[in-house]
């Protein structure tokens, strides 16, 4: 999981933090840190226990075990309203009976402007940051949904609260809409430089939006990284399968760290006649087939040796039709025009393969990859 240097100033932390509802823990022991100013993300499927983090952040609900804490003092007994945080919620929350203007300043009923400033220029300084600079006399009904959204970030955002927190605030909206705002979204938040808490179950919202991502399972985090790291190199078969398509093979070690006296099968052979696997790499027997996987100075704990089981994974970008060294021959399945790429599924025995290919094709097929571009997920001794 991510870690935080000793000199970086951390603005939330959750210490063993467990939410239980009966014999359920909603939140089971999640420590984090979230650094000032960063966009962190809690990402993962339905009841995996990132929006009950959010809301414990919050301060709407009370942890069972351990302690929360803004910029390093417990927030213990501290009610909502006194914990400095903006919230913008799913379903917008805006009161019909006001204005947007009016809805915007609701907040500022219980703190003043920040900076000095009027409750009209507040106002309208955040209208101009969400873009809707002269909306302030316009019913909420009249708007549509990002505007709406947008609207309740902007009443989040009138106090000048030190964190901001977001739960799933572009689910309603459609695909196109939602990645307008999310541009959007991450513009407001780099301009004002507020630590943000956001929650969604989309991961290429996720991915494109976030300074490090939380990747939620079972009410704990799996990975803490940042975005390309939780997508090159994923910690557990879990997030390699949940964050984008992903291969996943396991395999038993029958050659460890270029072994020569043992028989690749399937390696690479050089102009030379000499094979080509490098004193770095592994192979892997996979259903009768063996497979090169390149570990290069990726540091693999325990070592491979021959007899473990070896988990890896292959992105489908990085598998090339007819490619060379590690192949796999099976048959298309299915194929889906995605605009620039297709995504097709391939049987190959009794598991499905996913490759992307910019043109589709069909029958039997050949695909290869790497083994710099196998990811190695777990190693169990035998």
């Amino acid at each position: 999981m991510g870690s935080e240097g000793p000199h970086e100033p951390v603005a939330v932390a959750l210490d063993g933090v467990t939410k239980r509802y009966g014999d359920t823990a909603a939140v089971d022991d999640v420590s984090l840190r979230v650094r000032e100013g960063e966009f962190f993300t809690l990402v993962g499927p339905s009841g995996c226990g990132k929006t009950t983090t959010l809301r414990l952040i919050a301060g709407f609900e009370a942890p069972t075990e351990g302690t929360i804490r803004f910029g390093g003092d417990s927030v213990a007994g501290v009610p909502p309203e006194a914990r400095d945080v903006g919230v913008v919620f799913q379903n917008y929350a805006l009161f019909p009976h006001m204005t947007v203007g009016e809805n915007v300043a609701y907040g500022l009923n219980f703190a003043d402007p920040p900076g000095g400033v009027t409750r009209g220029e507040r106002v309208a300084e955040l209208l101009k940051l969400v873009d809707l600079p002269d909306a302030a006399d316009r019913d909420p009904e009249s708007l549509s949904g990002g505007q709406k959204q947008r609207v309740a970030m902007a009443r989040a955002l009138a106090p000048g609260p030190d964190v901001l927190l977001l739960d799933e605030p572009m689910s309603a909206l459609d695909a196109r809409l939602r990645e307008r705002l999310r541009v959007q979204v991450k513009a407001i938040q780099s301009e004002l430089g507020i630590t943000t808490v956001y929650v969604t179950h989309d991961q290429e919202e996720a991915l494109a939006i976030s300074d490090r991502v939380a990747v939620m399972s079972g009410g704990t985090p799996e990975q803490v990284a940042p975005p390309r790291t939780v997508y090159r190199e994923p910690a557990t078969r879990f997030v390699a399968e949940f964050v984008g398509d992903n291969n996943v093979f396991t395999g038993r070690v029958v050659d460890a760290r270029g072994d020569e006296s043992a028989d690749a099968g399937t390696a690479a052979t050089r102009d030379d006649g000499n094979s080509a696997r490098g004193e770095d790499e592994t192979v892997i027997e996979v259903d009768g087939r063996r497979f090169r996987i390149g570990l290069g100075d990726r540091d693999v704990r325990p070592s491979p040796a021959p007899g473990d089981r070896l988990t890896v994974c292959v992105r489908p970008e990085h598998l090339r039709i007819g490619g060379d060294g590690n192949r796999i021959t099976a048959t298309v399945a299915n194929a889906e025009f995605l605009g620039e790429t297709t995504r097709m599924t391939l049987d190959w025995g009794d598991r499905e393969i996913v490759v992307r290919t910019r043109n589709p094709l069909s029958g039997e097929i050949a695909v290869g990859f790497d083994p710099a571009d196998a990811h190695v997920i777990g190693v169990e001794r035998e």
